[in-house]
């Protein structure tokens, strides 16, 4: 019998080795368990059968409490909001097409996760994305361009309105949204800062994403002051979605 070896058969480092196999397995089997608290259970397109879990079962559900107090349980449930579209041919799996305005029914890359109704917080507790006016202490970098006073366009070169305020972000230091006063109305929307490209000698904020008559219809804030996550989810959303419907030219295929 070797150095090490607990019968003629089996050593130790044999014995770890099953060990760490039994481990991982049940590793695998906890994280499969985890991620399977969001999209599950899955339903059929074609029938009315029971719902899919699958192997490993769902777990039970799991209360999370929240940085700013209160607590969200994550029990499973599929989200209940309806699909505004409907599939183009009648076998499962059939591509969607919109039914409304998907940029703001959420369809395709202008959906959106119905997150809380509540403005994120900083560490410390105070609101996390704010206007520079209410930011106190916060300042632009005066070699980069002030967008402020800067005209919007859209992706069709017109003119959608003008820079009134930014707005950043207290935690990371940095830009979040443009505050866009809308020519010929008193609305102002938010721009997401990554939709944007800030030309400072042409005293110009280009947005491709939407036309300049599609700035009416970003979703609105509720408050001057802060923004929630659902406006959020909803506000990026309706940008991304608009480099696939801002204009029917981008739904067809490029060749």
């Amino acid at each position: 019998m070797g150095r090490g070896a607990i019968t003629g058969y089996i050593d130790v480092a044999q014995l770890v080795l099953y060990v760490f196999w039994i481990f991982f397995a049940g590793l695998i089997i906890y994280l499969r368990r985890e991620d399977k608290r969001e999209g599950y259970p899955l339903w059929s397109e074609a029938t009315s059968t029971a719902p899919i879990t699958n192997f490993p079962p769902i777990p039970p559900a799991k209360t999370f409490k929240m940085h700013e107090g209160g607590s969200v349980v994550v029990d499973g449930r599929p989200d209940q909001r309806p699909i505004k579209a409907s599939p183009v041919e009648p076998w499962p799996g059939a591509p969607l097409t919109p039914t409304g305005n998907p940029m703001l029914d959420g369809v395709g890359p202008a959906s959106y996760a119905q997150r809380e109704d509540v403005a994120e917080q900083t560490y410390e507790g105070e609101i996390k994305i704010v206007p520079l006016r209410a930011a106190h202490g916060f300042y632009l970098e005066t070699r980069d361009a002030d967008p402020r006073g800067m005209i919007v366009k859209g992706a069709d070169k017109l003119a959608a309105g003008t820079v009134k305020d930014v707005w950043v972000d207290r935690s990371e230091f940095m830009i979040r949204y443009l505050e866009v006063a809308l020519k010929g109305s008193e609305r102002h929307v938010l721009v997401p800062i990554n939709f944007t490209r800030i030309d400072g000698e042409a005293r110009v904020v280009s947005v491709v994403a939407i036309l300049a008559k599609q700035f009416a219809d970003v979703p609105a804030i509720k408050s001057t002051e802060q923004v929630t996550r659902l406006e959020e989810e909803k506000i990026c959303a309706y940008f991304a979605g608009g480099y696939l419907y801002a204009t029917p030219e981008r739904a067809e295929p490029l060749i």
